[in-house]
Parts: structure tokens; C-alpha cells; sequence
């Protein structure tokens, strides 16, 4: 069974390690509790939104990102050999009819 909260935690730890940050660092920037933090990187405990928001911005990592690549992992374990790398068509046509509505501003 794919558990979404390991694969969470690993992204959590693969971005922290790339980013050259301790588990202190990240928990003290997010303002989470160091232990807590631990038990979500090794996939024991599941974060609220709000806590992965929190360590997403602590990292210097969009939301979006993090994500994604939890998506892209589990299409993997799923053994999805092709998952789509595309922003769908309604969502780009929306983009264009707001996009001109933001520059306005």
C-alpha cells in the first residue's frame, strides 16, 4: 500500500538535504517542533496543510512543487510508466482570460 504521508516526508527530507538545512533549521524557520517535524520526514506522522505551507516556506520551495513531485512519486510506485507534464487546456485558457484582468491592476 502507498502511503501518501511517507512519500511526503521523503520530498520534506530530499528538498531539506538539497538545500543544505538541518532538521533544526527547517522546524525553526516553519516554526514547527522539531520532533514533529522528524516524525513527518519519516513518513510517521501526517502534516495539516497549513504545517506543509509552514516548512514549503521555510525551504524557499513553492507548495506546488513539493507536490508535484509527491504526485510524480507515487505515479512512479503506481507503475505509471508516462504521467502527463502538462498544464491542462482549461486551466491555460483561464490563465489568458484572467492574466490581462492582473496587469490592469
Amino acid at each position: 500500500m502507498i502511503l501518501v504521508r511517507q512519500e511526503i516526508g521523503e520530498v520534506l527530507r530530499d528538498f531539506r538535504l538539497q538545500k543544505g538545512r538541518t532538521l533544526r533549521q527547517v522546524a525553526g524557520r516553519a516554526s514547527v517542533a522539531l520532533g514533529y517535524l522528524s516524525e513527518v520526514e519519516r513518513g510517521q506522522k501526517e502534516a495539516s496543510s497549513e504545517i506543509l505551507a509552514s516548512v514549503a516556506e521555510a525551504l524557499d520551495v513553492p507548495i506546488s512543487t513539493i507536490m508535484r513531485e509527491v504526485g510524480d512519486r507515487i505515479s512512479v510506485l503506481e507503475g505509471l510508466q508516462v504521467f502527463p507534464d502538462v498544464v491542462p487546456d482549461d486551466l491555460v485558457a483561464l490563465d489568458r482570460d484572467i492574466q490581462p484582468q492582473l496587469s490592469l491592476r
